[in-house]
């Protein structure tokens, strides 16, 4: 298998991040424009606005959790661990990123969300736990 396959899903993500960005940003720049907010306001996370606050939280949540997956693709790219097993397990990881952000970024159900996230946290963990096992020897 092609090693550099495991990079695919880390752009993904990357996508991800920057699609958050500018949700955020777009936000913003329409609380302030509707006069819901002012500039000043951005200062200080405790007082921006609902609209946005919940954006700059989703941005917070993708680089605590996607840290320990993207230290997973360097380190199955650099052991030759990629296989379709790892590929499998990395993509459902981002897809479950990607349920997570969309109902944060909109309804923000919480039971929902913490569920995509769960689900995504474990198959995380699934993933590393093949990688002990593949620096063993045992797979």
């Amino acid at each position: 298998m092609n090693q550099t396959a495991i990079f695919w899903p880390v752009l993904a993500h990357v996508l991800l991040v920057y699609i958050v960005y500018l949700v955020m940003a777009r936000r913003r720049y329409f609380a302030i424009k509707s006069g819901e907010a002012k500039v000043g306001q951005y200062k200080v996370r405790s007082t921006e606005p609902a609209s946005s606050v919940t954006v700059a939280n989703n941005l917070i949540n993708q680089f605590e959790l996607p840290v320990l997956f993207h230290a997973l693709c360097l380190a199955l790219f650099v052991t030759n661990g990629v296989n379709y097993l790892t590929l499998a397990l990395t993509w459902i990881f981002i897809l479950s990123r990607y349920v997570h952000a969309w109902v944060h970024l909109t309804s923000n159900r919480v039971m929902l969300r913490s569920r995509a996230f769960f689900f995504g946290a474990v198959v995380l963990l699934l993933a590393w736990i093949w990688f002990a096992f593949h620096l063993l020897g045992a797979v």
